[in-house]
């Protein structure tokens, strides 16, 4: 799932650009669209704004009042409701979040966490085929969900009795006396990096009764407790299935170019400078 937030002014059309936004990226996949709502919201599930993005081609919407889901009345996190979202959208527009480490297109010169995708004065100054091409070339918002959700989908599903999943998260700390990691940071030649997971999936699917191999490895900064690393296997049973998720797990350690900086509370430095 592509995920692109948008933040700027109150007047600067930040819900008139979801709206535009919205109506070409369903000709595409289909849509989500979650608004920040601020500390008190006065809108509900048929409010205004949410009615636009719907009525806009967005297939789900939500508003997000600091953290809680308004619809449902219970503590939503961006995060948690993007992971949500993520197994079943192809895209989702995030509104007055500029705070999220996310692609973003920043009106009337707002400051904002995450890649700049485009910036204007107002929406009338946003190129939106231009702002979806960039998007597309950001790295997509995967979960472990959803990488196991296209497993069950796979043509090879009917033959499969079992999927086998790796997750990696951000450890904390190794040991009581560490210096907590605060986040991590992760870099990747890019183009080396794909072609390089590409074929150790090629060469991990030609094993005897394994159908399916996903992996995907998050990069930029990550945060203490996030997950970082997926690896899912579609296999005909569990001992193929769990010899694969290992091995998969170890090439990709092993073979991807991909760089890791940690931010502990006292120090910060290229991990592969310390072996």
């Amino acid at each position: 799932m592509y995920v692109l937030g948008i933040v700027g002014p109150s007047d600067s059309g930040k819900t008139r650009l979801v709206e535009s936004l919205a109506a070409r990226l369903a000709e595409r996949g289909r849509v989500a669209a979650v608004k920040r709502l601020g500390e008190s919201p006065t809108i509900d599930t048929a409010g205004t704004d949410t009615d636009r993005h719907r009525e806009a081609g967005a297939a789900t919407t939500y508003g997000l009042a600091d953290g809680e889901w308004f619809a449902a009345g219970v503590d939503r996190t961006l995060a948690e409701t993007l992971d949500e979202l993520a197994s079943s959208h192809d895209y989702a527009l995030v509104e007055g979040f500029a705070d999220a480490a996310i692609p973003q297109v920043a009106l009337g010169g707002r400051d904002h966490r995450g890649e700049t995708v485009a910036t204007a004065e107002d929406a009338d100054g946003i190129d939106t085929g231009a702002v979806i091409e960039a998007l597309e070339s950001t790295e997509p918002y995967v979960t472990l969900d959803a990488l196991v959700r296209r497993a069950k989908d796979s043509d090879w599903a009917d033959r499969a009795g079992a999927i086998a999943t790796f997750t990696g998260r951000v450890r904390e700390r190794d040991g009581v006396e560490d210096a907590p990691t605060e986040f991590l940071e992760f870099e990747t030649y890019e183009g080396v990096a794909e072609r390089r997971l590409a074929t150790i999936r090629e060469e991990l699917e030609a094993r005897e009764g394994v159908y399916e191999v996903l992996m995907h490895h998050r990069t930029g900064v990550i945060e203490s407790g996030a997950d970082i690393v997926f690896v899912v296997v579609l296999a005909g049973h569990r001992e193929e299935a769990f010899r694969t998720v290992e091995d998969g797990i170890d090439r990709l350690k092993d073979e991807v170019p991909i760089f890791k900086k940690e931010v502990t509370a006292d120090e910060e430095f290229w991990v592969h400078t310390r072996v």
